[in-house]
């Protein structure tokens, strides 16, 4: 799935703290209709999810997805202290200057119950996500949106660093690298695969599982974002001229790519977004 195109709506978030006065149910046995991520700061319980009970212990994340039945029981002694979001999201698509919605997956590639390393930038920004929902000042709707997608970012990335194939991540970050050095030119699947020693088939598998393209199809968004630059930035260049940069020999071959990405030509991007005074 990729997660570039899901737009998220934060239906409400809560939490404890240490020495929390407020009054909380001793247990919870429910199934939502949205997701919800919480992430255990202290104290003690329990949760039960798909017939498996977790021990709550700091520095836990736990991933409920829609109609998933789960009960949590609480310790009176050592009340569970946590941050909490519940969110919907929608998968949304522009193709051809249209905005569509496409089919939902119904959870997100995240583990139910996982034990984070290091996680205190990722309670950081929970933190900053649950306060601004709560303090409701001018735009905390949106400003909660842009929290969300920074504190699923930074799962990512925590459990990119702790994942066994981290070598692999990596290596997918040296082409990348490599991609933005050689942006003017052409480059092959077997080049980029030679690059870090590995077989072109095992690269492009796990090149797509990473980033959500193959490697070419990557390479070439990164181009047509060059090019969307190029056109924007009144260089006053030619679709032929942006495309020789861009090192297409075939101008009409670039603008297929372009209009197939973008959804619209190159010349009818320049028209829809650049107005010469």
């Amino acid at each position: 799935m990729n997660i570039n195109n899901l737009f998220f709506h934060i239906h409400y978030c809560n939490f404890r703290r240490f020495k929390d006065t407020r009054k909380y149910s001793t247990r919870i046995a429910r199934t939502l209709e949205h997701h919800e991520l919480i992430l255990v700061t202290g104290g003690k319980g329990s949760v039960l999810v798909d017939q498996k009970k977790h021990q709550f212990r700091a520095g836990m994340l736990f991933y409920i997805s829609p109609g998933v039945f789960h009960a949590m029981e609480f310790d009176l002694e050592d009340p569970l202290c946590f941050l909490a979001v519940h969110f919907s999201y929608a998968q949304v698509h522009l193709t051809e200057g249209q905005w569509t919605l496409g089919e939902v997956p119904e959870t997100l590639p995240l583990y139910t119950a996982q034990d984070l390393k290091d996680y205190y930038q990722i309670e950081e920004i929970f933190s900053k996500l649950v306060e601004g929902w709560n303090a409701k000042l001018p735009g905390y709707e949106f400003a909660a949106k842009t929290a969300l997608q920074q504190l699923l970012i930074a799962i990512y990335q925590n459990n990119k660093r702790n994942n066994q194939n981290f070598s692999i991540s990596l290596k997918v970050e040296k082409i990348i690298g490599y991609m933005h050095e050689h942006i003017h030119t052409r480059v092959t699947l077997p080049e980029l695969a030679g690059l870090v020693q590995l077989s072109p088939a095992y690269l492009s598998r796990a090149f797509k599982e990473i980033t959500g393209y193959s490697p070419i199809e990557f390479f070439s968004r990164i181009k047509m974002d060059k090019a969307k630059e190029l056109i924007l930035e009144g260089s006053g260049k030619k679709v032929k001229e942006i495309a020789g940069v861009l090192g297409y020999a075939d101008e009409f071959y670039f603008s297929r790519i372009f209009k197939r990405i973008e959804g619209i030509s190159p010349s009818e991007y320049y028209s829809k977004n650049v107005h010469v005074v």
